[in-house]
């Protein structure tokens, strides 16, 4: 079984808010104490986190679900309840965040950023919040919100400074596993690997880079062959290219015609990647006769059994890695996401009912008892100041079509009274 998973799926959700409490003092003396019910407390957000400790998606793979904490309910005395705990829950650098439908929601790259999946449901308001000279005693107070919940789909890019990239077979196993400590699993057949690995290289002057040993890639890749479409995008986040060229008198294809492959398939999968620094290397150069290894030309040499030509190259990507990093600008991490909708919104359903979406709608309703004519009444007072009357009439509602605002329903009255409450 592979330990390396490099996209998963991810269902979040956020604690729900604490209910607010309907309580009333009850002393000595004072026969008609006021409210004093306390607010719900928050739920707690789920927040996913990159961290450079954690090397794949394989945590989410058999266990996908991600629930934060719940806040506890308001009690008398205004006694409040107490917010839910954030979960955070670590993901690889260089993680990319998408709903269902592929829309990229955050792009987690560097260790430490953050982004929130899942937030937390407010807590609800108790009845000591809702005195007013009107209301001198609300038997009312207001449940807390749901914590938001959505499934998530993640896909991991690795982190490298140098991407090996060859036809199956090429040695850049073999290579990685003789510069780095890398210890991939290494065999004389085609697609021995089959998932990415990644070794650290340091230079005898100091210098330190991250090398990516991408798994094969053949004709057609970039369309999804072989699998290609899910290692090539192993290659995407890479500060320099190394193209490695088997010269054995094995291979497939002619050195020549290896590189026009592999050009053409990353050109083919993001144009981009041709104009990233590069570097072609002839491979497996103690396999291959005089003849191939001088029809290399300026292409360095290397054999990563015999150790020849591999100082240079070590030297070479580091120099290629140092221009690369000191070229670009780098954000400290970006997140991409749909902005939050905000006020309200009608939506027309498949019955003929409308929809009122929003949250502070939904909380208008949210109240614990909207049998009770004081709740009714102030649920209808902001409902008419967030201009819900307004947009409904804007969406065609009539006389007696039914309105759905979270789990309340009501019939809908042009002039704002709204007739048989359903609850």
């Amino acid at each position: 079984m592979s330990g390396f998973v490099d996209e998963a799926t991810l269902n979040v959700r956020g604690g729900d808010g604490g209910a607010g409490a309907v309580s009333f003092r009850r002393e000595a003396h004072v026969p008609r104490g006021g409210p004093d019910g306390g607010d719900g407390g928050s739920g707690g957000s789920v927040w996913l986190a990159a961290d450079h400790n954690v090397a794949s998606l394989l945590a989410f793979r058999d266990h996908p679900h991600r629930r934060a904490a719940s806040g506890t309910h308001g009690q008398g005395k205004k006694r409040h309840g107490s917010a839910g705990a954030d979960l955070i829950v670590a993901v690889p650098q260089g993680t990319v965040v998408a709903d269902q439908e592929g829309t990229v929601l955050a792009d987690l790259v560097h260790h430490g950023d953050r982004w929130r999946a899942a937030a937390g449901g407010e807590g609800g308001r108790g009845n000591a919040r809702f005195l007013s000279n009107r209301r001198r005693a609300p038997a009312f107070a207001e449940q807390g919100e749901e914590g938001e919940e959505r499934w998530l789909r993640l896909e991991l890019k690795l982190m490298a400074d140098v991407a090996l990239v060859g036809l199956p077979n090429a040695g850049k196993s073999t290579l990685i596993s003789r510069i780095s400590a890398a210890k991939p699993k290494i065999a004389d057949y085609p697609f021995t690997t089959l998932e990415p690995n990644l070794g650290v290289v340091r230079t005898d002057d100091g210098a330190e880079y991250v090398v990516a040993d991408v798994p094969g890639l053949i004709e057609g890749a970039s369309e999804g062959r072989g699998l290609g479409d899910r290692f090539l995008r192993h290659v995407e986040r890479a500060r320099v290219l190394a193209l490695l060229v088997d010269l054995s008198p094995f291979a497939e294809h002619r050195p020549k015609d290896q590189e026009r492959i592999l050009l053409g398939e990353l050109g083919a999968y993001r144009p981009e990647l041709l104009e990233r620094p590069r570097i072609v290397v002839g491979s497996r150069a103690d396999l291959a006769a005089e003849a191939e290894v001088a029809e290399a030309g300026d292409r360095m040499v290397i054999s990563a059994v015999t150790g020849r030509g591999l100082s240079p190259l070590v030297g070479r990507l580091a120099t290629l890695v140092q221009r690369a990093r000191a070229g670009e600008v780098r954000p400290e991490g970006y997140v991409v996401h749909r902005p939050v909708v905000e006020g309200i919104r009608v939506e027309r359903q498949d019955d003929a009912s409308f929809r009122v979406l929003g949250r502070q709608a939904e909380r208008a309703v949210a109240l614990s008892d909207l049998t009770s004519a004081d709740a009714l009444a102030y649920a209808r007072r902001r409902l008419e100041k967030l201009g819900v009357n307004r947009a409904l009439a804007r969406a065609g509602a009539s006389s007696g079509d039914v309105v759905h605002i979270g789990h309340f329903s009501f019939d809908y009255e042009p002039d704002g009274e709204h007739a048989g409450d359903r609850g």
